[in-house]
């Protein structure tokens, strides 16, 4: 990835994000941390870091390196829930911050190994942290860590110090980082960042290095109680460790919103037994992810090339495993809209799979999205078929499946119908999904394709409007709700009960809009319904 000043200052960004404020302390000064069971901040309610974490996760969220996709977010989500159901029964999540704040993990598609914790209850990783970690231990002893520094309000603690103004202050900072990072304009952007700095150090707004052992400590013994091996915290110490001694080159920015200090890594090893190495497990799984992960943060045709050439090379002079070039190989092939090597490929991942245990699940899922991408297998090229047989059960799909295989179901219905897949089961699978699932961008730009497909363009409407309300767009959302609320008008015999569900949603997003904006109503009557078309 070539290191353009944009991307300079979007890593400079991440890293400041990543300890939000991790600047060292002075020599010499402490922090008290408070016991366990402490009001962790009497400051800031958790509704209003939320609120601040909302600003900025939104922001995030439209930048070009967010990155939503559904296979890699799925793992990394089952690597997730575990530690909250683990902080969850350990106390450090209450029943208030349960309902609060977000929970929610996304990926940033950048090369560099690092990691970050939003305010309200938000966790970005890189995909470089990703492809960097031989073990899912590894990877989750980082998550562990960011997770904690979550439950423990480190975010919140360090605001409060400088009061309610400098939380504002804060949202500015960050939300200028951001646009700057998307801005050419280099002396934007170093005035965005430096302006940061000055109000960091006045603020003393900083991860502590006692707040940072603390994280160390609870994230550790989280991960050990969540099923994990706790020995992959050192082990990730030690690769960092290694790798910065070796060569830094802007890779690494963990490292200095996070730095490893002998103490740190020390204390992790004697967590974990001193005498006891993490283990190096065979896990075709993370192999994949890591494989997807590689593929994924460096888009460029050049880097995607590589790990198609890779199959070519002998073991020795591979990065991955077999199993793990190969896929990476046949995902590199979609991107580049290569059928030929997406088919070689697959039928070296299929070759590498034999003899494995567990489930073929990925392996499915990536010849699900290659032949979307590429359906012309009847064509003189050639094209990529689907999976032989049928699918999981509907009722047994999780994400990746509903976005993968309901699209099937939509643009090669005669192979669905083959399958037995009806198209009415992921209908009301897709709208089951999002009423507990209603921040679902994607799924929700899904069954508007299916309420096309029925002719119900007043569901359709709908539909695209949550779609836009999700993806924080709201202005789009209340322009496409007031379309709908025209035709549901227009339609005789229409239940009242559709026309007060798209009143409702417009009184809930204006509401929104008017907390975004930083309006406070008088009166109530922002929720109002407009009833002029």
């Amino acid at each position: 990835m070539t290191d353009t000043p944009m991307t300079r200052v979007r890593r400079c960004a991440c890293a400041l994000l990543a300890g939000l404020f991790a600047l060292s302390a002075p020599a010499g000064a402490q922090v008290r941390l408070p016991a366990m069971g402490e009001a962790a901040s009497a400051g800031m309610p958790l509704g209003e870091e939320r609120r601040l974490g909302d600003r900025v996760a939104i922001e995030v969220h439209r930048d070009p390196s967010y990155l939503d996709d559904p296979i890699l977010t799925e793992y990394m989500r089952g690597l997730w829930r575990p530690l909250l159901r683990a902080a969850q029964q350990r106390g450090e999540i209450g029943a208030d911050m349960q309902q609060q704040f977000a929970w929610e993990l996304f990926l940033i598609r950048d090369r560099s190994i690092n990691a970050f914790a939003l305010p309200g209850g938000f966790v970005g990783v890189h995909l470089g942290l990703i492809a960097a970690t031989a073990t899912r231990d590894e990877l989750v002893s980082v998550m562990a860590h960011e997770l904690s520094h979550v439950t423990q309000r480190h975010i919140a603690r360090s605001i409060e110090s400088s009061g309610r103004q400098s939380a504002l202050g804060v949202a500015t900072m960050l939300l200028g980082m951001i646009a700057a990072a998307r801005s050419s304009n280099v002396d934007v952007a170093r005035a965005a960042i430096a302006g940061g700095q000055a109000a960091m150090i006045q603020g003393q707004l900083n991860f502590s290095r006692d707040m940072e052992r603390e994280a160390d400590r609870m994230g550790q013994t989280l991960m050990g109680e969540a099923g994990f091996d706790m020995a992959g915290m050192p082990a990730m110490f030690d690769l960092l460790d290694k790798a910065n001694r070796l060569s830094d080159a802007g890779a690494f920015p963990y490292l200095r919103s996070h730095p490893l200090t002998i103490e740190r890594i020390a204390e992790s090893q004697t967590r974990a037994g001193v005498d006891r190495v993490a283990q190096t497990r065979s896990d075709v799984e993370h192999e994949l992810m890591r494989a997807r992960a590689r593929v994924l943060m460096d888009p460029a045709a050049g880097a995607l090339r590589a790990h198609v050439q890779a199959l070519q090379q002998p073991p020795a002079g591979r990065v991955l495993s077999p199993a793990g070039t190969a896929y990476a190989a046949a995902l590199a092939g979609v991107q580049l809209q290569d059928a030929a090597a997406t088919r070689a490929g697959l039928q070296a991942l299929s070759t590498a799979w034999a003899g494995q245990t567990g489930s073929k699940r990925w392996l499915d899922l990536l010849q699900v999205e290659a032949a979307l991408a590429l359906p012309g297998v009847n064509s003189p090229s050639g094209g990529v078929a689907l999976p032989a047989g049928p699918p999981p059960r509907v009722d047994a799909w999780t994400r990746p499946e509903l976005l993968l295989w309901g699209r099937v179901v939509l643009e090669r219905p005669s192979e669905a119908q083959t399958r037995q897949i009806a198209r009415r089961d992921i209908h009301q699978t897709l709208r089951s999904w999002l009423v507990t699932n209603p921040g679902d961008a994607p799924l929700w730009e899904l069954l508007a394709r299916y309420e096309e497909a029925n002719g119900n363009r007043l569901a359709m409407l709908r539909a695209t409007a949550e779609a836009s309300a999700a993806s924080g767009q709201i202005e789009s959302a209340l322009v496409t709700l007031q379309s709908a609320r025209s035709q549901a008008r227009r339609t005789t015999g229409l239940d009242g009960m559709e026309l007060a569900v798209i009143d409702t949603r417009l009184a809930e997003l204006r509401r929104q809009r008017m907390q975004r904006e930083g309006r406070e109503t008088r009166d109530g009557r922002d929720g109002r319904s407009e009833r002029g078309d």
